[in-house]
């Protein structure tokens, strides 16, 4: 043997050693501080899910306008307020953020339960009230607890971690509604803003006993130190010039900005205006939301058992493009059968994306910015949603729901073939 052959053979075998090791790394045990977050989370976001069905619920006997404020009162401080919740969390600690919010939250719960025990429908100015202390915290809370994962798990096992994450989110949308039924039939919103205040109780113990520490440092820029004390609203700013400057951050708020505007409305929006276009059941519309919610969860569960693909940027493209043929089978569908299926295709794609490009924003940001970039992405999805169902429903009233729905296959289509012509994305 030459020895430019040896020396190649040498290669190929340490390459090969390396995969290994990080192939065992990646399916090693997800660390127990982090899991047992997660479950203190899971049960925050079915109490959660429940007081949200209990409120448009309380709120639609007052009329379709009440039950469109008291959204909004959730919407709107939480689009506001999201990016200086960023900074807030990078600057005191995600973890002390959490448990500020988990205690107002506590506190808000049983004073809502308190104040809506009495006989008739709650008063108007109470769900108005507690939507917006809703969407306040929110914005203080979803950047710490997003960054959360990157602070307890080490890198190379953040895609399994993240999936995990959101097959938990998954389950808690699917039982949420059906819980928070019961709880309005057997106590009213009083009995689910109880049942919540207790899920607020659980999470609060299990941050008191989850310390961030065991995750790996982040392998994104570096970012020095401020000279000085900054103000709150340059750091929120310093982390938006960050994002922008960063071309794998850049591409990848991009791209969850139009995913959101494409994709998030077909289930929530268009699917169930398609229903009533085919005269289709309450219950068929609802099989056509529980396919896409069952496709994520397939997905989620995979990618937390076997790991993700070697390539994020490609899987998450590839995730888009399944997507959309979802989409468009779910917008020419004629029978209900067909359109459960498109809803599956296009939740298998849906948990692609979220499974790669979740854990590609966590690798790629700063440890001092984490949640200043998480805060970025909820406000990007925020207004991508937010115009997109406005133009969405109006191109429904007036050409149908099934035109809308194909345009949505047509752009998350074009956003996922432009991912894969991205270099920065295609090759992480």
């Amino acid at each position: 043997m030459t020895t430019a052959t040896s020396d190649a053979a040498t290669s190929d075998a340490a390459t090969g050693a390396r995969s290994d090791t990080a192939a065992g790394a990646a399916r090693a045990p997800l660390p127990r501080p982090y899991l047992l977050w997660l479950a203190g989370t899971q049960a925050g976001l079915l109490g959660d899910a429940a007081l949200y069905f209990a409120l448009g619920w309380a709120a639609s006997a007052h009329g379709g306008g009440a039950a469109g404020l008291v959204l909004t009162a959730i919407t709107v401080p939480r689009t506001v307020l999201v990016l200086l919740g960023g900074a807030v969390a990078d600057r005191f600690g995600a973890r002390r953020v959490m448990l500020a919010g988990d205690a107002v939250m506590l506190a808000a719960t049983v004073a809502l339960a308190l104040a809506a025990g009495g006989p008739g429908t709650p008063p108007l100015w109470l769900l108005v009230a507690a939507a917006a202390v809703i969407g306040t915290v929110d914005a203080f809370y979803l950047p710490a607890s997003g960054s959360m994962p990157s602070r307890l798990v080490p890198a190379d096992r953040l895609p399994r971690a993240l999936a995990l994450r959101q097959a938990g989110g998954q389950g808690a949308v699917l039982l949420g509604a059906p819980l928070g039924g019961l709880l309005v039939a057997a106590g009213g919103l009083s009995g689910a803003a109880a049942a919540d205040a207790a899920s607020f109780g659980v999470v609060l113990l299990v941050l008191l006993r989850v310390r961030p520490g065991g995750g790996a440092p982040s392998a994104g820029p570096v970012v020095a130190p401020s000279a000085g004390p900054a103000g709150l609203l340059r750091e929120a700013a310093s982390g938006v010039r960050l994002a922008l400057g960063d071309p794998l951050l850049r591409a990848a708020l991009l791209l969850t900005g139009a995913a959101a505007g494409a994709l998030l409305p077909v289930v929530s929006l268009l699917g169930p205006l398609l229903a009533r276009a085919h005269g289709w059941t309450a219950g068929t519309a609802g099989l056509v939301s529980g396919g896409q919610a069952a496709g994520v969860l397939a997905v989620a569960g995979l990618v937390a058992w076997r790991g993700a693909l070697p390539r994020a940027g490609a899987g998450a493209a590839a995730g888009l493009c399944t997507a959309s043929a979802g989409t468009a089978v779910l917008a020419l569908a004629a029978g209900p059968v067909t359109a459960v299926a498109g809803s599956v295709v296009a939740g298998i794609g849906s948990g692609l994306f979220a499974c790669h490009l979740g854990p590609l924003v966590l690798t790629g940001t700063p440890s001092s910015h984490l949640s200043r970039v998480q805060a970025l992405l909820t406000l990007v999805q925020s207004l991508a949603l937010v115009l997109s169902n406005a133009l969405l429903g109006l191109l429904a009233d007036t050409a149908g729901a099934a035109l809308p729905t194909l345009l949505c296959a047509l752009a998350t289509a074009a956003a996922g073939l432009t991912a894969l012509a991205t270099p920065t994305l295609r090759r992480a």
